[in-house]
């Protein structure tokens, strides 16, 4: 999450556009019955820790889909990452946070045998104040620790605006019409249920796309198992990274979701295009970034489009 209004215009990881309305839970409140359980989507069934580990570190692609300043949400990608370990998994680390231009940077300092985050972190850019670090020092540290190949695996600022813009146009696989009216609904609820002029929206859409599939380049390129760190919208198999995969069957998507007040089965929850849901506490109180106009939308709101599938994080 850089900028929030840039990220709701661009849709920079769909967990955390419209973020806010998810109310933090106080001590005095039980638990919620699914948080911190995991849920198959496909056996329709609650599975455990350490199947879901087993399944994770026989997998060529782990997704691990987070809303970005979820502090359980890191928390448990880190627990995925233990997990993979101590099963003697040895994968790459591939991260959103980072920028793909920044690779050699950050290679040259994992071959120096730097294993600091915070000097990983510098190596490769990351924007500390927009990905609200050290938010992702514990990931950086745990793989660079055991010596496991760090991937910066996002499509640049400035690419993404160029694309945005209508600058350039990427070369990108084929998309349906359902998958593009999803996208365009993604956009959509991005902009507080305004509808961009066509042009605008296209570009949009088009630089959403263009990251999943850098991000998706940059996993195939590594040789062995991969670990990638991502904005749930990015892991999700019906439109996103998976569907640039060379391999994309043997991708397991992972989505950290947030347990609802008034939802307390995992049907109630988005689940298409996720392998695994694994349900965490609601994050911090967030500010709702439609109470006030987005710059150049003040035409009233367009009528949102029909989704093709809920959400993968409710908007409030």
């Amino acid at each position: 999450m850089r900028n929030q209004r840039w990220a709701i215009t661009l849709c920079l990881g769909l967990g955390v556009c419209l973020s806010g309305g998810a109310m933090a839970q106080t001590p005095a409140q039980a638990p919620h019955a699914l948080q911190g359980r995991i849920w198959d989507t496909r056996t329709e069934q609650f599975i455990s820790e350490p199947l879901l580990y087993q399944r994770a570190a026989a997998a060529r692609y782990v997704l691990l889909g987070e809303k970005h300043d979820s502090e359980a949400h890191h928390a448990r990608q880190l627990d995925v990452l233990r997990g993979m370990a101590a099963l003697g998994a040895q994968p790459a680390l591939a991260m959103e946070q980072l920028d793909a231009e920044h690779q050699d940077a950050l290679s040259r300092a994992q071959s120096a045998g730097q294993t600091d985050a915070d000097a990983l972190a510098d190596a490769g850019q990351l924007n500390r104040k927009g990905w609200r670090w050290p938010m992702y020092k514990d990931l950086i540290a745990f793989a660079a620790q055991r010596q496991w190949p760090l991937r910066a695996a996002n499509l640049s600022r400035a690419e993404a605006r160029k694309i945005a813009l209508g600058e350039v146009t990427p070369a990108l696989h084929a998309a349906t019409s359902a998958q593009l009216e999803a996208l365009e609904n993604d956009v959509v609820q991005g902009h507080c249920g305004h509808r961009p002029e066509s042009a605008r929206l296209a570009g949009i859409v088009a630089a959403q796309r263009a990251r999943d599939a850098r991000m998706a380049q940059v996993l195939d390129a590594v040789a062995g198992p991969v670990v990638l760190i991502a904005g749930a919208g990015h892991v999700r198999s019906d439109r996103a990274v998976p569907r640039y995969l060379a391999a994309p069957d043997q991708a397991l998507a992972i989505a950290m979701v947030e347990t609802e007040v008034g939802k307390a089965k995992p049907d109630e929850y988005d689940r298409a295009g996720f392998d695994v849901l694994w349900f965490t506490e609601p994050g911090e109180v967030r500010p709702d970034p439609c109470a006030t106009p987005l710059p150049g939308l003040a035409a009233p709101a367009a009528k949102p489009l029909v989704p093709s599938t809920p959400s993968p994080n409710p908007k409030p």
